[in-house]
């Protein structure tokens, strides 16, 4: 082993059947697997048949994260990303990210913890395999270089392909190396994904792919209301159908198992289920959005930000500016529905399932079968889009539940319609601002009160198991006893990106009002900054109307010692032709926003049609630090374009009596590809270090978007989705 720095060090070993193994261990000062640090791991495995595999520590989902990662590794390695073979972790200490604390993929952190190690330990495999040449050959190492999956003697030509040197190099010592910071020939460049051929021939296999022999399809019947538990079920008709094997009693509800999907779906709809619904049984969105209104204008919640004093600048000042911002629930939706395979037998659970959270899954089916987590192995697939939703475990908890009741393995399989009715949202937020000017039309004082609920303090205790060691479990039980309103308090994903406003401000007081109804919610796209950016930068705009000055330069004026947030600012102002008259019917907006370490901007032009809100361009920038592939993060920005007017112009989830008033793309709609505006997308690339793109470019849609239609129509729209009526 080399130490190579506090932040990484690198084991060399041999792979199994021979040939190099390289461990990549961010973060950690020790030895590889040693279970006092709980390290990070990911894999580099050259086998003397000459396959080079790269063990992908993060989950792909769409993000392009698989590309990104073998850029990183191909660059050092001398090899082309296309000659890399990958293989997804399993549920494994060692993968944990570094960031978070735990095995996971989300919060936009793949490419920044990814970022030193990879290109590291592709330089310490190179020069072992250098090394190794050079021993082969007895001659200096210098006289030998790395090219194209192979080590060239300079003098002669001669090659040895990197699978022949591969069991010489692994008995080696890694030798001290740094990767190169410039003159890269792979990262930077726009290479194509390693992907999209497996995607296309279908030998990526993805959840619902999997096939387990003699495995059932399950599908469950949940309580129509979230906390809500089963009383009783007949389900004398169901037995009667062909392909339907056991109705099952399962913690969540009832399970139809079948031969296929249709046969338990057509089954579970004749089954007969009574319900108690539990406390949320009155829950309505619409009484939920009066508490929100009724707390914000009291004095409870905690104070988060302070700087100045802002409410005894607001209560001196002649004129105050209030606004109420308003975002509802809203699902994930992701396009391939949740679904697990599970089989339990002699005393131990193995899981095929699109999850974010390999770990994450193992400790909670552990938990819910009492087994050893040690005693689950997750086989993690593709996953048909994530969003943050397949954080949560339910699905594979489910899946593993029902394959325990059947003695056998079993797909649990969600529609549309079990997806929308039945999963955890994005928490619905309502924000008040108050602010008053000073005499030269800056902001003087802002005064922000933030209600909505906190997703810490549900899935706190869940991530307990995960990241602690094994034997400290017993603390989640401690974890949980803190009580859901002192975690609440202390979340800041419910108010990020309020308290670390950009804006040159002298009183700025920011306050977090937890309002806990028992909706289950989790981490959505670009979490609380997906309404506080729709919040600040409405209110922003206010600011600039009240002033009389243009909203661009507003901006920039209070922007001058925030120079990365005016660089994409004046990026998509110069682009969309800010200074220039909008077309006749054309309404432009503007936002501004950081997040994900990452700092993003949109312009965009909307036009008014049939009494409806037609957004007709958008353009992007984004300062995300150095940039791994270009093409990838343009499309993430297209991909945040299309969500984040998804969720602006057209979604919420509501309740009413406690059930969920939507259930599919007809009531829940995306936008259609005839809905689809021009988008642009631009990079303000620097040698930062890489930082978040999943993410950012999603909270400046929705501001941008409302303060276009206040440009044309002189409305100001402060409630989402937005609409004229």
């Amino acid at each position: 082993m080399n130490r190579l720095s506090r932040r990484g060090f690198i084991q060399a070993g041999l792979a199994v059947g021979g040939g190099l193994l390289l461990e990549i261990v961010p973060g950690v000062a020790g030895a590889a697997g040693s279970k006092a640090s709980f390290t990070p791991g990911a894999y580099l495995r050259i086998t003397a048949d000459d396959v080079i595999t790269l063990i992908l520590a993060r989950v792909e989902m769409g993000q392009g994260t698989s590309t990104m990662h073998a850029q990183l590794l191909a660059e050092e390695l001398e090899v082309s990303p296309s000659k890399l073979t990958l293989e997804f972790a399993g549920n494994d200490r060692r993968f944990d990210n570094p960031t978070l604390g735990f095995q996971i993929t989300g919060g936009s952190t793949s490419t920044t913890i990814s970022w030193g190690p990879y290109r590291q330990a592709g330089a310490t495999a190179r020069e072992m395999l250098i090394g190794a040449a050079a021993k082969t050959w007895g001659v200096p190492r210098g006289e030998c270089v790395a090219k194209d999956g192979a080590v060239v003697l300079t003098a002669t030509g001669q090659r040895l392909s990197y699978g022949a040197l591969a069991e010489t190099a692994a008995s080696m010592p890694a030798p001290p190396v740094k990767p190169r910071e410039k003159d890269f020939t792979v990262i930077g460049k726009p290479t194509p994904r390693v992907d999209s051929m497996l995607k296309v021939t279908g030998k990526a296999q993805f959840g619902l792919d999997v096939q387990v022999p003699g495995a059932k399809v399950a599908v469950l019947i949940r309580s129509p209301v979230p906390g809500g538990t089963l009383r009783s079920f007949d389900d004398t008709e169901a037995k009667k159908l062909s392909g339907v094997s056991q109705v099952v009693a399962v913690p969540r509800g009832v399970a139809v198992v079948g031969d296929t999907y249709f046969h338990a779906r057509r089954a579970a709809q004749v089954v007969k289920v009574e319900w108690d619904d539990g406390a949320l049984a009155k829950f309505d969105s619409k009484v939920l959005h009066d508490q929100h209104l009724e707390a914000l204008r009291g004095t409870g919640g905690r104070r988060v930000k302070n700087a100045g004093d802002a409410l005894d600048a607001l209560s001196r000042a002649v004129t105050v500016l209030e606004a109420e911002y308003s975002c509802p629930y809203l699902a994930h939706a992701t396009m391939e529905p949740q679904n697990a395979t599970a089989w339990v037998r002699d005393g131990k659970c193995e899981i095929w399932a699109p999850t974010q959270g390999p770990m994450l899954a193992a400790e909670q089916v552990a938990r819910a079968l009492d087994i050893p987590q040690s005693d689950v192995t997750v086989h993690q697939t593709w996953l048909g889009g994530g969003f943050g939703r397949r954080i949560a475990q339910d699905y594979v908890i489910e899946a593993a539940q029902v394959s325990k009741a059947i003695s056998g393995p079993v797909k649990v399989v969600w529609s549309r319609e079990d997806d929308l009715k039945h999963s955890p949202y994005r928490p619905a937020a309502t924000h008040r601002v108050r602010g008053t000017l000073d005499t030269s039309g800056k902001p003087l004082a802002w005064h922000h009160r933030v209600a909505t609920q906190s997703i810490v303090s549900q899935v706190l205790s869940d991530f307990a198991g995960a990241v602690l060691p094994a034997g400290l479990h017993f603390m989640r039980r401690a974890v949980a006893s803190m009580g859901q309103g002192a975690l609440a308090e202390r979340d800041d994903s419910s108010f990020e990106g309020v308290d670390s406003l950009p804006y040159e401000l002298p009183h700025l007081a920011v306050d977090f009002v937890p309002v806990e109804p028992g909706v289950p919610v989790m981490f959505w796209r670009s979490v609380g900054h997906s309404h506080t950016a729709f919040a600040t930068e409405s209110f922003i705009d206010e600011l600039a109307h009240a002033a009389k000055v243009d909203p661009v330069e507003y901006r920039r004026s209070l922007l001058m010692r925030q120079h990365r947030h005016r660089w994409v600012l004046e990026l998509v102002a110069e682009k969309i032709g800010w200074t220039t008259p909008a077309p006749e019917g054309v309404g432009r907006g503007v936002a501004v926003h950081k997040s994900f370490e990452s700092y993003a901007a949109a312009a965009v032009e909307v036009r008014i049609e049939d009494g409806a809100i037609a957004v007709k361009r958008v353009v992007m920038a984004i300062d995300c630090g150095r940039v791994v592939n270009p093409d990838i993060v343009k499309q993430q920005l297209e991909s945040a374009a299309i969500f984040g007017l998804s969720a602006a112009l057209k979604q919420r989830i509501t309740f009413e009596n406690g059930r969920v008033q939507q259930s599919n793309f007809h009531d829940f709609a995306p936008l259609r590809l005839n809905e689809v505006p021009r988008i642009e997308t631009y990079l303000r690339e620097n040698e930062a270090a890489p930082t978040g793109v999943g993410e950012p470019g999603l909270p400046v849609i929705a501001p941008a978007v409302a303060n276009a239609v206040f440009a044309l129509t002189g409305k100001r729209l402060r409630t989402l989705p937005l609409s004229l009526e």
